[in-house]
């Protein structure tokens, strides 16, 4: 048994660091692709100076901001914390985006994200919170809930989903419940994104002509375009009739997405005590060679054609 000589020469050095740049670039890449389309859309003014900065300054922040989402993981972890952050808003208000800056860096076996299709046969029997309970976070755990319990009283009371003694029930029930939850050491942040008329209009339309984002528009989506005013009074009862000091809600400006995107996440950490977390040094263990090993081809059937 021998090992790999330890001390890299300058050539290796060299070689390293510039493939810790690539990497580093290629990660930055997924979120700068994910910007193309709203420079599509803002046209030619997303290329003069001023947007250009701007542009270099929402980055700066958002990385910025990811990481301080990484030490609240860590924190998380740590101190065996539990964390529901609940997404709410109208179609296309821009919540599926914010989810996706936030979980982006993080560790998928601590920030899970829950986002529930619509209730089944066997589930519209249940007492009505049981299907989300199974996704509430253990000990060291955080839940994003793309949608929630408050389906109840967003779409299902303006579809008329359920009856109105359920509706009523609902509002009876769910501060009763999340104060349960707050007393377990269970913390609840409920935000709602607001956007405007004009916004989700533009949102919509964007969809439709965008095949890459058709998949996004269903029938309930354009139906709720439709009952805009419906959904409009069922979500001013809903943030007078569950505010609560427990479990409050936080109302984000959404029309600008990249601002309620920043705005949203650095909310979230005020509410959190998380501090840093000091990890011990790693040291990479060198490489183990064995003289007697010999690694065997692999067949050119079980190949990837390689296309690209």
């Amino acid at each position: 048994m021998k090992e790999l000589d330890s001390r890299p020469d300058a050539e290796m050095l060299a070689e390293r660091q510039r493939r810790f740049e690539e990497d580093l670039i290629d990660a930055y890449d997924e979120e700068l692709e994910m910007e193309i389309d709203d420079r599509i859309i803002d046209g030619a003014e997303g290329f003069t100076p001023e947007h250009r900065e701007a542009r270099k300054r929402y980055f700066r922040e958002l990385f910025r901001l990811q990481g301080e989402l990484v030490k609240l993981q860590d924190w998380i972890v740590q101190t065996g914390h539990r964390l529901v952050v609940i997404f709410e808003g109208r179609d296309a208000a821009g919540k599926g985006g914010a989810i996706k800056r936030i979980t982006q860096r993080l560790n998928p076996r601590v920030c899970r994200v829950a986002a529930l299709p619509a209730p089944n046969n066997r589930e519209r029997t249940q007492w009505y919170f049981q299907r989300y309970v199974s996704h509430l976070p253990a000990g060291g755990e955080m839940v994003l809930f793309d949608r929630s319990w408050y389906n109840r009283a967003g779409v299902e009371r303006v579809m008329n989903f359920c009856s109105d003694e359920e509706y009523e029930e609902f509002f009876r029930s769910v501060p009763e419940f999340e104060k349960m939850l707050a007393r377990s050491g269970v913390q609840i942040l409920k935000y709602w994104f607001s956007i405007t008329d004009e916004e989700q209009e533009i949102r919509f339309q964007n969809r439709i002509h965008d095949p890459l984002k058709q998949w996004k528009l269903s029938p309930m989506d354009l139906e709720s375009r439709r009952r805009w005013e419906a959904y409009t009074q069922a979500k001013e009862v809903m943030l007078q009739r569950s505010h609560i000091p427990e479990a409050p809600w936080w109302v984000v400006q959404a029309v600008d997405k990249k601002r309620a995107r920043l705005n949203c996440i650095h909310h979230l950490l005020s509410q959190v005590p998380y501090h840093e977390i000091e990890h011990p040094h790693i040291e990479l263990p060198a490489r183990v060679y064995n003289d007697e090993y010999s690694r065997q081809p692999v067949p050119q059937s079980m190949i990837v054609p390689e296309v690209y």
